[in-house]
């Protein structure tokens, strides 16, 4: 889970927001397991160089711990939960019946988490026979019981607890980038006292949050079958995980929803929800698929999750492996602490992935939603039907769904689409590689939750990505089958996944899996080339830091192009610098390095602005050409270069297009009159909404020109992207007229469009535009307050200090106090805004400073200006 989410990776975090805090769990789901066999976990405790050279930044600054796979005692084989929630108090009253037995060893104790609970009684229960009261103690976080006796490893025995799970008064603090809050039980709006947000209760159970609403061990190596019984008022919805096997009405108004899964899953994957659902109901081999959302957004549920089927189908036949559960359902919730979750059979979404009015959904690209949506959904079959054993392990989990996102885009919109998926997971790992390197698979951390990162989802997915293209197709997803069947409804370790791979393909793979899996680091390479005595002579060398990185054996492709055709060598690189020849009849037109981007690799390739200007024009897909048109920009007042990107504006593909149209921004070159014609062109009749703004964003680059005709058509753009983008442009030099037309998109709800009319009022705004900024600093969603909270603070810049009361202790309570960490470092930096006329905000800044418990975000104070 946890879109890091894609976020995390948070999926609609603004893109100047320090990396480090971009990082989450779509869906939140190496160094092996000390069981693994021939294989030593690798040390992740720091080097001591010995030489003089510096320790590089992203290495760890203390040793941690190390952080073994959980002993298992007893098998936690079922568990039986009767619920009620007290909306009044946001409790939970519970009575939790656990079916166990030893896993090996005899046992006459019973070690289970429960945090923050109220227990009423323990009881042993037997058959035919009234429960026995059993010996316990309790310290809020673990509940030791002990036995009537000791009991044999063939011995099944139930416990019965009564409870009260009091969520909101466990301590504050735990959580991730990629989920937010650890409390596990969340009851949203409970006395109905917030307007315009529904009353909902929900759970949220990786890493360790399960245990915050029922007795479990808590542990993703248990596995237990599952039946809830749900006891709500008569007008709510209940989503759990299995089917709904009852529904009672009582005498006092209330109903019970039972729901049971048959199949044994792990204790973090069980969840519920309540609340004032529209169910929308679709299905898939016969099987219920239902999307439960608020019921505004009943008539659009299935333009967001109808694909869904689809999903079901395609990854059913392409892992050989059919959807393993007897339903799926999915569910869009308020306030969710992550970007989504894969709970087994329902999967949970924060509302602002999916949940959007019919003018929103022609701005939500498949990269959107839709990738979210297939990730949730592929973690059905990795982390919830074969689960990683330990959190060290966790890229079994999300590697393989952040994985997920190019395969689906591949299939269903083609290998462009897939290629910028590619494109850009490369990218947002390579960013937190220049502050963090870890192996994949890690046994020493300080935090589970430290394991929910851009390594786990994105680099992971790009070494499923090498290791596809390695041993082939076939090969790749045969093993996957075998995978899926040998350790079904089980918990496993990196082994289990090589095992697999080698088993089917007959290939040692240790190499590969001991290079990428469990070392740090990624290749830097610097590669260059030459013509001499018919032959390309390529050499590539590896400038990574080789104390605390290996030297890494790399297959790759080199296409060297004649005239118009090109001939590919498969080369594999195993040396720190490494020199080939290529025979060639005649001096190449182009010679491309990894001539299909699969390398997890930082890339200087050196080459002509004429193999440039020659690979775009034989370029092959998006990756070779958007990487020809970022070597290009410099030269885009070149007549070939400009002419070039012309040209591309008509790509077939829509982020070729945007890389054209970024190639021209600021165009100075000779045809400036039909290139601003051009842009103009896109702007008004592009039929993709993200391309339309971005020509108009980039006709803003052209200073002191005048394009208000365009910008103030795009104000009434039906997409609101094109909108945002035009009121950013006005921003920057406002007509006696826009205010006014601005003024008239003031009540909208789209996150973008707020994001831009706080930065139009930050720079152009009034004492008129406060109380605007007051009230949207209330009900903006977290994504928008990010933006618009640095914003107010330049807005009260331009407003009498005696006005600035409200705003000043709004944003003060926001950057102390808000769930959310990008909304107290906007709220921050809002403050940090009025220090020049203010300097005594600076102490209040700097006790924010002080009192803050997320080390993330103190580090990232410390870059605010």
């Amino acid at each position: 889970m946890k879109y890091l989410f894609l976020g995390i990776l948070f999926l609609w975090l603004p893109a100047q927001l320090p990396a480090a805090a971009q990082a989450t769990k779509a869906g939140r789901g190496g160094a092996a397991s000390p069981h693994s066999p021939a294989r030593k976990a690798p040390d992740t405790t720091p080097y001591l160089a010995p030489t003089t050279a510096p320790v590089p930044n992203w290495l760890p600054d203390q040793a941690r711990p190390s952080q073994p796979s959980a002993t298992i005692l007893h098998h936690l084989v079922d568990t039986k939960l009767d619920l009620r929630p007290d909306w009044s108090r946001q409790w939970l009253q519970g009575t939790a019946t656990l079916t166990l037995r030893p896993h090996f060893y005899p046992q006459y104790q019973l070690v289970l988490d429960a945090k923050g609970f109220d227990i009423k009684s323990v009881e042993l229960l037997s058959a035919g026979r009234k429960g026995r009261d059993l010996k316990y103690t309790y310290d809020k976080k673990k509940l030791i019981i002990t036995l009537d006796r000791t009991y044999q490893r063939t011995e099944q025995y139930q416990v019965r607890i009564q409870y009260v799970a009091k969520s909101n008064e466990l301590p504050k603090g735990g959580g991730s980038e990629a989920i937010i809050d650890d409390k596990g039980l969340y009851f949203i709006n409970p006395l109905n006292t917030e307007k315009g947000k529904p009353r909902q209760l929900w759970t949220q159970g990786e890493t360790e949050g399960s245990s915050c609403w029922f007795p479990t061990i808590d542990r993703p190596n248990q596995r237990m079958t599952q039946e809830i019984s749900l006891t709500v008022e008569a007008d709510q919805k209940t989503l759990s995980n299995g089917l709904l096997v009852s529904s009672r009405r009582n005498t006092d108004g209330t109903r019970t929803d039972t729901w049971k899964l048959n199949q044994p899953h792990a204790p973090y994957l069980a969840m519920l929800a309540v609340g004032n659902f529209a169910v929308v109901s679709d299905t898939w081999r016969g099987k219920a698929v239902d999307y439960y959302v608020d019921p505004a957004y009943r008539n659009t549920a299935k333009q967001v999750f109808g694909n869904t089927p689809e999903m079901l189908e395609f990854f059913s036949k392409k892992l050989g492996v059919d959807y393993p559960w007897d339903k799926y359902a999915q569910v869009a919730v308020h306030d969710f602490v992550s970007g989504a979750m894969e709970n087994t059979t329902a999967s949970t979404f924060g509302q602002q992935l999916v949940q959007f009015t019919p003018r929103e959904l022609a701005d939500v690209p498949y990269d959107g939603s839709e990738s979210v949506i297939a990730h949730e959904l592929f973690h059905q079959w990795f982390g919830d039907y074969v689960t990683n054993e330990s959190w060290g392990n966790l890229p079994l989990n999300e590697a393989f769904a952040d994985y997920s996102e190019l395969l689906w885009a591949e299939y269903k919109y083609g290998p462009d689409a897939a290629a910028l998926v590619q494109r850009n997971k490369l990218r947002t790992y390579l960013e937190e590689a220049q502050v963090k390197r870890e192996p994949l698979i890690r046994t020493s951390y300080n935090n589970h939750e430290d394991l929910f990162d851009r390594h786990s989802y994105d680099k992971g997915g790009r070494v499923l990505h090498m290791l596809r293209n390695l041993v082939g197709d076939d090969a790749f997803f045969a093993s996957l089958t075998r995978y899926l069947n040998q350790n079904k409804l089980s918990a496993v370790e990196l082994s289990k996944l090589r095992m697999a791979f080698e088993e089917t393909t007959g290939e040692d793979l240790m190499w590969f899996f001991d290079q990428w899996f469990l070392q740090r680091g990624h290749p830097e390479l610097r590669v260059t080339h030459s013509y001499e005595n018919s032959a390309v002579v390529l050499r590539v060398r590896q400038v990574q830091d080789t104390l605390y990185q290996p030297v890494f054996r790399l297959p790759v492709t080199v296409a060297v192009w004649s005239g118009n055709q090109s001939t590919q060598h498969r080369l594999v690189i195993t040396q720190a610098d490494q020199t080939f020849r290529l025979p060639a009849l005649q001096r190449p037109s182009l010679v491309k390095f990894d001539n299909e981007g699969i390398l997890l690799a930082a890339i200087d390739e050196a080459q002509t602005p004429e193999e440039l200007q020659f690979q775009l024009s034989h370029a092959r897909g998006y990756l070779q050409k958007i990487q020809a048109m970022e070597g290009l920009k410099s030269k885009s007042s070149d007549l070939l270069v400009s002419s070039a990107f012309r040209v591309a504006l008509t790509d077939p593909f829509w982020a070729t297009r945007v890389a054209a149209l970024e190639g021209l921004r600021r165009y100075r070159g000779a045809e400036g009159s039909v290139v601003r014609k051009d842009l103009q062109q896109v702007a008004l009749s592009e039929k993709h909404g993200a391309v339309r703004a971005t020509a108009i964003n980039v006709l803003s680059s052209f200073a002191n020109e005048d394009f208000a005709g365009v910008y103030e058509a795009a104000l009434i753009d039906s997409s609101y992207l094109v909108t945002a983008a035009a009121v950013d442009a006005l921003a920057k030099s406002p007509a006696p007229t826009t205010r006014a037309q601005v003024a008239r998109l003031q009540k909208t709800r789209n996150p973008a469009l707020l994001k831009s009319l706080s930065g139009f009022y930050g720079l152009n705004g009034t004492l008129d535009d406060y109380d605007w900024f007051l009230q949207r600093s209330q009900d903006a969603q977290p994504e928008v307050l990010y933006v618009l909270l640095e914003n107010f603070g330049r807005l009260m810049n331009r407003i009498p200090p005696v006005e600035r009361e409200k705003g000043l202790q709004r944003l003060e309570n926001l950057a102390r106090s808000h769930p959310q960490l990008y909304v107290r470092l906007g709220a921050y930096k809002g403050l940090n805004e009025l220090t020049g006329s203010m300097p005594t905000l600076k102490t209040t800044l700097q006790d924010i400073r002080n009192k803050e418990t997320d080390s993330n975000l103190k580090a990232m104070y410390s870059l605010v200006q």
